[in-house]
């Protein structure tokens, strides 16, 4: 028997949610309203896609395999590849332009080629955020292309890299302004709305509520989504639980630290009022050579 399952629309960070949205032919025009806003007219727009083999093995023996979320072409031959990125790995960036090399070297005919290539782009939608505070706080939309260091202009354009922090977008329903602010607003919260908001009433929001609905799919459907939803789950429990023996390691190295240094401060204060070495060792637990360096 299926179980119950409290949300009333899918996940888009499950696999199942992801590729129901944006990666099958019936809902191509999800992903195409999804890229237009995204570059929101700063590349050609896009009226069409045509799908590819999510999964590209390498050229040879030994050579990696390469598995997309969704991978497509355009009319006039730009390639997408758009991944949902559950959580930080510690070379995402590697992996990241390892996969782009894929629609680039796809691109190379038999026989003569003058080495002219078409657009290639990827897109990381995260459910992170990069590390170290590499962007600030308030921006979650970043376009990466070749650029030459010294007077930052693009050296390469038909290389693009556009990832998106999706925990940095915060803005509520009545702060929607433009088609992207949309787009944002319901990846970061589908799952957790019980109706389309008012300011999503465009048709083709009107159109993913009601793919996105999970009292409309098959039972096959349903099992296939809960079994997506199960695997996010264990796989962000463990990311948490990881983390968190992270922390009680950190608390613990850093009160083993701080005890270290209480002990020689006391320390320094015995051998100021003339205590012998052996005398300071015994009570603190350091060891003379410890005190003599003090």
């Amino acid at each position: 028997m299926v179980q119950d399952i409290r949300e009333k629309y899918i996940n888009p960070y499950t696999d199942f949610g992801f590729k129901k949205l944006f990666g099958t032919e019936m809902n191509k025009d999800l992903l195409i309203s999804f890229l237009n806003a995204l570059f929101n007219g700063s590349e050609k727009e896009i009226e069409d896609v045509r799908y590819l083999n999510g999964e590209n093995l390498g050229d040879g023996y030994g050579d990696r395999r390469s598995i997309f979320d969704v991978y497509c072409t355009t009319a006039d031959g730009s390639r997408f590849i758009v991944e949902m990125q559950k959580a930080e790995q510690t070379y995402f960036k590697d992996r990241s332009v390892y996969y782009a090399t894929t629609p680039i070297r796809q691109q190379a005919p038999k026989g003569k080629w003058d080495y002219h290539l078409e657009n290639v782009y990827t897109v990381g939608i995260l459910n992170f955020e990069f590390p170290n505070n590499e962007y600030p706080a308030d921006s979650y939309r970043h376009e990466i292309k070749l650029k030459d260091v010294e007077d930052n202009h693009v050296f390469y354009e038909k290389l693009t890299f556009v990832y998106l922090e999706m925990p940095k977008f915060n803005k509520t329903e009545n702060e929607l302004e433009t088609m992207f602010d949309k787009w944002m607003f319901v990846l970061r919260n589908l799952s957790r709305l019980l109706e389309r908001p008012v300011a999503l009433q465009d048709r083709v929001f009107k159109k993913l509520f009601e793919q996105a609905e999970i009292a409309k799919y098959s039972e096959a459907e349903r099992r296939q989504y809960e079994a997506s939803q199960k695997e996010y789950w264990d796989y962000t429990s463990t990311l948490e639980t990881a983390e968190r023996k992270g922390e009680i390691r950190g608390e613990i190295k850093g009160r083993e630290e701080g005890r270290e240094e209480g002990k020689k401060e006391i320390a320094r204060k015995m051998k100021d009022k003339g205590f012998s070495a052996n005398d300071i060792a015994e009570i603190t637990g350091l060891s003379t050579s410890e005190i003599t360096n003090l």
